[in-house]
């Protein structure tokens, strides 16, 4: 098969960028949407053209690294898969198929398909661990877990942070990602001592980092790779209005965040 790729060039943030048209080599069906990317590559090299600059790292759906929209969805046309578990087969021979960035204010494009996350980074930094003092590991059944935490927990550890939610979400906001990550700890009871403060530092973090509000639209939850749902944000929010009741009932009152 063979398809027609249109893609977004850009040398770097501060130049324009464009889409360019490449017509592919013959390619196998079964390869996935990297491994095209990868052939399309050699075969610019080859003419001594510029390679496409794009993220990618395990291959395998655990990274998150293979951020690219694919005709207007970020990760391609199918749920529930990363870019790198996208093949060919989704596609039909001639087709014309559109590759951008993901974009957002707070994911500043670095060089064609690439793009800088760090701000995800810094809000797991803001608080998304556990600082306190658990000693030696436990034993396997010393500390309880009912299973509906343990498996809502597992839900939310599932996030590999590719960012899909913001590039999907019309305001580019964060909340989904941000939420997964209040959430898997915030179930556990290693993660109680931190709570409330855990949120309230992430959720700021987020603010300070550009992204947008959350009008809860569920598109972040339709694009996600780990399909997290929208059900943690409910959680967020919950934590969130505690954590100002316990910081600044003052501010709680007035509605300030």
């Amino acid at each position: 098969m063979k398809v027609k790729l249109k893609v977004w060039r850009q040398k770097n943030r501060t130049s324009a960028g464009e889409f360019k048209t490449y017509e592919s080599p013959e390619l196998n069906p079964n390869m996935s949407f990297l491994e095209m990317l990868d052939v399309l590559n050699e075969q610019l090299a080859v003419r001594g053209e510029e390679p496409v600059a794009f993220d990618h790292d395990c291959r395998e759906g655990i990274c998150g690294t293979c951020s690219l929209v694919i005709d207007g969805k970020p990760h391609g046309p199918h749920r529930g898969v990363a870019t790198c578990q996208t093949y060919m087969r989704s596609f039909k021979d001639g087709d014309e198929v559109v590759i951008e960035p993901f974009r957002a204010a707070a994911f500043p494009l670095v060089k064609d398909l690439v793009v800088d996350r760090q701000a995800f980074d810094r809000i797991q930094q803001a608080g998304g661990y556990i600082s306190v003092r658990t000693g030696s590991a436990p034993d396997a059944n010393s500390i309880p877990v009912p299973k509906e935490d343990s498996d809502l927990a597992m839900d939310a550890a599932q996030c590999i942070g590719c960012g899909a939610c913001v590039a999907a979400c019309k305001n580019a906001s964060a909340m989904l990602f941000v939420a997964a990550k209040v959430g898997h700890l915030g179930l556990l009871p290693q993660g109680q001592p931190e709570r409330y403060k855990r949120v309230k530092a992430m959720v700021e973090q987020m603010d300070t980092e550009g992204f947008g509000a959350c009008t809860v639209t569920g598109s972040c939850e339709a694009v996600c790779p780990k399909s997290i749902s929208l059900d943690f944000i409910a959680r967020l929010n919950r934590d969130y209005a505690v954590a100002l009741l316990k910081g600044d009932p003052k501010k709680a009152a007035s509605g300030g965040a």
